[in-house]
């Protein structure tokens, strides 16, 4: 009865992070699409394209990579920018690493791969607003699945469709749609409002920088920003708390 009970809330997270992640795949799909189609244009075959999607696995980094690439810029630029966008995973990792810290290594490596933008917001959300439970990391691996099962499906589709999709359909916009979709419950937090704030404004400023190097910086200014907003306010409820007790 136990082992029953324990295989129902797995398929329950399983199929609650399926549910979340769903909704995400408006903005994901074209974004596979584009980048299916842009990987072609930028001189990959399709065998570098669908490798770099397994293997990268982060939207805006394949993006990057592709501008960078196109531009004839160094390896070592390529890869040190793609590293320092994806830098962002590290920070997803240390908030949720808490709620997995009694899983296996194995385990450990699989949610990890699976890490996106979209498996966090949804998966945070989750681990935020509901119950702990032993089970919990089949929510993690439900969006996470859901979410890579897509992205190589519409990346293939890109690359079979190639120049066949129109301009007219205006799928770049589903890029920042998609991110737009993340971002914008997390404003009401301040530190994290502060931390898109600075990004977002230092990237439109120095734009004009060559080989996207405005990414670079406006990525690492926002976490800087964001961790220090997040460190005054610690500081504060500490204050506040103490000046309370006091009283």
């Amino acid at each position: 009865m136990a082992n029953q009970h324990s295989d129902i809330r797995r398929s329950d997270e399983f199929i609650l992070g399926l549910r979340h992640e769903a909704p995400l795949l408006v903005g994901v799909i074209p974004f596979g699409l584009i980048f299916g189609v842009l990987g072609i244009e930028a001189g990959l075959t399709p065998f570098q394209v669908m490798t770099m999607s397994v293997i990268i696995f982060g939207g805006a980094s394949q993006i990057i990579f592709l501008e960078l690439f196109a531009s004839g810029a160094s390896p070592y630029l390529v890869s040190s920018t793609v590293g320092v966008v994806n830098l962002r995973h590290a920070l997803y990792s240390a908030r949720i690493a808490p709620y997995f810290s009694q899983l296996t290594l194995g385990w450990k490596i699989i949610l990890s791969y699976l890490l996106t933008d979209e498996a966090y917001a949804m998966t945070i959300r989750r681990l935020e607003t509901r119950p702990h439970n032993p089970v919990i990391h089949y929510h993690l691996l439900g969006t996470g699945l859901c979410l890579w099962v897509s992205w190589q499906i519409t990346t293939f589709l890109g690359i079979m469709l190639g120049t066949a999709i129109p301009p007219s359909l205006g799928l770049g916009f589903a890029i920042p749609l998609t991110f737009m979709t993340i971002i914008i419950p997390y404003l009401a937090n301040w530190p994290h409002l502060i931390a898109i704030l600075v990004s977002g404004s230092i990237a439109v400023l120095t734009h004009q920088m060559p080989w996207k190097l405005n990414l670079v910086i406006a990525a690492i200014a926002g976490m800087l920003a964001g961790y220090l907003a997040e460190i005054l306010r610690k500081n504060n409820d500490v204050d506040i708390s103490t000046n309370g007790h006091s009283q």
